[in-house]
This record gives C-alpha cells, structure tokens and sequence, in this order.
C-alpha cells in the first residue's frame, strides 16, 4: 500500500494562481475569489490540457515557415536581399561575430524549439499520470514561464532595426513575412504555457497512487 499524496485539492483548498494564498473555497455554487487578492479562484483550469494542446501544436506548424521564409529584406542602392534567420547566423558567424551568430541562433532557434518540447513532454507526463520527477517538473515549468518573459525580444529587435534604418534611397530594411510566423510562434507559445496548469503535475501523482492502492 502506498501512502496517498497530500494535495490543495484532496484536502479542500484551492490555490491563488496570482498570490499563491491555500484557501477553502466559498461554497457548494462556486470556488469563489481569492479573500487576499480578489482574484477568481478556481480548482483547476478549464480544458487546459486540450488548449495548451492545440496551442504548442499551431506553434509548431508556424515555427516551420518562421526559419525557412525571409524575415526582412535589405535593400541598398546597388543590390536587394532577403534574410532568414538562419541566414544571418551564417552571416554572423562567417563575418566573425560568432558570439553574436550564437545568441541569435540560440534565442531564435533553439530556445522556441526547446519550450515547444518541454511543453510536449509537461503534457504526455501529465496524461500518462507519470508519478515521477515532480518537482523536476515544475521547476521546468518555472523556467518556461520566465523564459516568456523575454521571448518577444527577437520580435522588438527586428521591428526596432527595421524602424532605424531607413534611409532612402540609400539603405532601407523592410519586414518580410517570415518576423510573423515568428511572432506567431513566440507568442503561441507564451499562451500555451500560461494555458498550462502546473497543479495538474501533482494530480497525476495523486492518481497515480491512488490507483496502486
């Protein structure tokens, strides 16, 4: 027999997602809000799995066209050239910046790639009821939410340098529809780990437990 995990929702309470405050829940019609912040409380968000699915998945298929299409088209006074961002990694790196080449690739590249997989496997453990690496988990969830944080930089980089540089008919740099799959996917991204529920991660310990009992 294995000892059951002790969870907010197994003994009553609900958590605040915005101050974290445990409380009961205001009766049998609803969860009510939260007495600290005001915030509405609920036990668990609403098909998060489902959305969060739908989310990463439409991310994926923009993440695609985001590297392989242009992202911005530089046109000097005697030649015209798109830029993807594989591209100008290359650029970088063979102009000798590979520290720049590198944060670029990592930032543009590999980062989004990585959140989509570790939104991937948050999901597939939670729905498999995977009993362990819990609080791995979570903290990988953590890191996801404040990776967001900083992921529309590429985005307010690119928009930036196409607003600066501007001067015709000398040099000019246009966006190309490449900066909007990559936009697409940033900010799919960040609504999908915002649609996730990290509680879900312990739930699935719960079920799992309880089903060895």
């Amino acid at each position: 027999m294995t000892a059951v995990a002790r969870t907010g929702m197994r003994e009553g309470l609900v958590s605040c997602e915005a101050c974290g405050l445990l409380t009961r829940p205001a009766g049998a019609e609803g969860t009510g809000h939260c007495p600290r912040c005001g915030k509405e409380l609920e036990f668990r968000r609403r098909d998060a799995i489902q959305r969060t699915w739908a989310l990463i998945i439409a991310a994926a298929i923009c993440y695609l066209p985001a590297n392989i299409l242009p992202v911005m088209r530089t046109t000097t006074l005697t030649s015209e050239e798109p830029d993807t961002i594989i591209s100008g990694v290359v650029y970088l790196y063979t102009s000798g910046s590979w520290y720049l080449a590198l944060i670029l690739l990592i930032a543009s590249v590999m980062i989004p790639l990585a959140k989509l997989a570790a939104l991937a496997y948050l999901l597939i453990t939670v729905q498999r009821g995977s009993a362990r690496n819990h609080r791995e988990r979570t903290r990988l969830y953590r890191v996801l939410e404040i990776i967001g944080r900083w992921s529309m930089v590429d985005v307010f980089v690119a928009t930036f340098v196409v607003a600066l540089i501007q001067l015709k008919p000398l040099m000019s740099v246009a966006p190309e529809p490449g900066v909007l799959f990559f936009s697409a996917v940033v900010i799919l991204t960040i609504f999908a780990a915002e649609s996730f529920d990290p509680r879900l991660i312990w739930d699935s310990s719960q079920g799992k437990q309880e089903t060895n009992d």
